[in-house]
């Protein structure tokens, strides 16, 4: 999973990137401070993995991971080449989902780009830009899609319409993903690789101070909520600075700190959450003496396909798969225990995947 962290220059973003991966990017205060994107790869939090590695002692703990991709900050005009609006288009094009970080703190030391701090605004202009993008490649569909019905392609009278909708649906001001499509017209919406059809979290980052406030006490945070509604997308609070601040504690430390603020998880933590469930995101376990991992499916995955993700061979010799439940093998000390009591099922190529399945997949090849 490849998530493209966004924004206005000087929101917070860099900061931000630097705090989730630990990794440093540039965070100065002046404009285009970040060119290429930088990336960093970070692990997924799952206590259970904690949990059985208590239970099994395996040589390794294998959590799964997230690639975070710190994007360059846009202006008015990205789509027309202004800024770095190319190279910022063409790496948002390369992500699964787009944390965007959006400001709202004020700070008489930290420039705006735009000299005054509005969240709202600072969404409506990287959100045009993007549409303004797809409605360039949406536009070319269209003329390409007509000539090609033209040209006796009775297949592309379909695409050649829902081109023409979504030209007057982006036109309207509202993103692709937003667009009510029936199957086949997803299917073609999958090939034109829109901006606006990626899944987007509105990182509302928030000062110091205002951490662990009820989300009503702080400034602009409430219109975000509710834009983030009307887009269907998900929302969190996060301190940047706080985070940064966080990334350097020890494990022990962090715990500390968080129980002192009353905030209970990281932004991090929070942030992949919000990923996940944007993304329709779960994961299953195994376990063993060798090693004890998380893998991460989308929602409604197969046994089978699941299988396939340790190993091809899994997949194409599948037999069975032999699942139990997370608690319930916690509850009951081991997989023979559950095996005893007739706990352990077995599932075939039809069951549909869990989020904490512990599972043995069984296969031939």
């Amino acid at each position: 999973m490849k998530l493209g962290v966004v924004g206005l220059p000087n929101v917070g973003k860099s900061t931000l990137f630097n705090a989730i991966t630990n990794a440093r990017a540039q965070a100065e205060n002046y404009p285009f401070c970040t060119i290429e994107p930088n990336s960093g790869v970070v692990l997924v939090p799952d206590s259970r993995l904690n949990v059985l590695a208590e239970m099994y002692h395996p040589k390794k703990v294998t959590q799964t991971t997230i690639e975070f991709v710190d994007i360059a900050g846009l202006v008015k005009g990205a789509s027309r080449g202004e800024g770095l609006g190319n190279k910022f288009l063409s790496h948002i094009r390369e992500v699964d989902a787009i944390v965007h970080v959006v400001r709202c703190f004020e700070n008489e030391n930290i420039i705006h780009v735009d000299g005054s701090v509005d969240p709202i605004r600072d969404i409506e202009t990287i959100n045009l830009e993007l549409i303004f993008s797809d409605l360039e490649t949406v536009q070319r569909r269209k003329e390409k899609a007509e000539k090609s019905f033209r040209g006796g392609d009775k297949k592309s009278g379909k695409e050649a319409e829902l081109a023409e909708k979504l030209y007057a649906f982006l036109e309207s001001g509202k993103p692709a993903r937003n667009f009510d499509a029936d199957d086949e017209e997803k299917e073609i919406l999958n090939g034109w690789f829109l901006l606006t059809t990626k899944p987007v979290i509105y990182a509302a980052n928030i000062s110091e101070d205002d951490l662990g406030k009820p989300e009503n006490e702080i400034p602009f945070v409430a219109s975000v909520r509710e834009t983030a509604r009307k887009e269907n997308a998900e929302m969190i609070t996060i301190s940047a600075a706080i985070e940064e601040e966080i990334a350097q504690m020890s494990p022990e430390e962090k715990a500390e700190f968080l129980e002192e603020m009353g905030i209970g998880q990281s932004g991090l933590d929070r942030l992949i959450s919000a990923c996940y469930r944007l993304l329709g995101l779960i994961s299953f376990l195994t376990v063993g003496e060798d090693e004890c991992r998380a893998w991460t499916i989308q929602r409604g995955t197969k046994a089978p396909q699941a299988a396939g993700k340790i190993h091809t061979d899994f997949e194409k010799g599948f037999i069975r798969a032999e699942v139990v439940p997370y608690d319930v093998l916690v509850e009951n000390g081991s997989m023979a225990a559950c095996k005893e009591k007739g706990l352990v099922r077995s599932e075939g190529k039809d069951y549909i995947m869990k989020d904490g399945d512990v599972t043995l997949f069984r296969f031939n090849v």
